[in-house]
């Protein structure tokens, strides 16, 4: 499964690395709130992906989480806080509960309808659940 993860991320010009060990993103899952309520939603997470999958580094940690949301332009003292604090906290468990009521148990899962894709796909596969569920593509295929 890794070897089709790198591959798929090297594809799309995404950096991964091979890692040692596997950290929990709950903090960051948070702080990602708050980052996409001030605007810097895509480049946080561009910047936590690039962290965790491609340099390793464990974004289960407030300083690692704070330097990561710095080096996107957001405020050290506020993203301490909203850790900390734990601001988002309620946001994300009810992420998790939808999750859980829909019976989506890994990251990323893809959902069309009723069927899904689980795990980082090749686009046919996408392109394929799409087309069963009569999405149409741009030119009107």
């Amino acid at each position: 499964m890794t070897d089709r993860v790198k591959q798929a991320a090297g594809e799309a010009g995404l950096p991964f690395a091979d890692r040692l060990k596997t950290f929990n993103s709950r903090l960051a899952q948070e702080l990602g709130k708050w980052a996409e309520r001030s605007d810097k939603g895509d480049s946080f997470h561009r910047a936590v992906f690039k962290a965790y999958f491609a340099d390793g580094i464990n974004i289960a940690k407030i300083p690692a989480l704070v330097d990561i949301a710095a080096s996107v332009g957001l405020p050290r003292n506020e993203s301490e806080a909203v850790l900390v604090q734990r601001t988002f906290k309620a946001e994300v468990d009810e992420d998790w509960s939808l999750s859980h009521r829909k019976g989506i148990t890994a990251v990323p899962t893809f959902v069309m309808h009723k069927d899904r894709l689980v795990g980082a796909q090749p686009y046919e596969m996408l392109e394929g659940l799409m087309v069963a569920k009569g999405v149409k593509k741009k030119n009107g295929s």
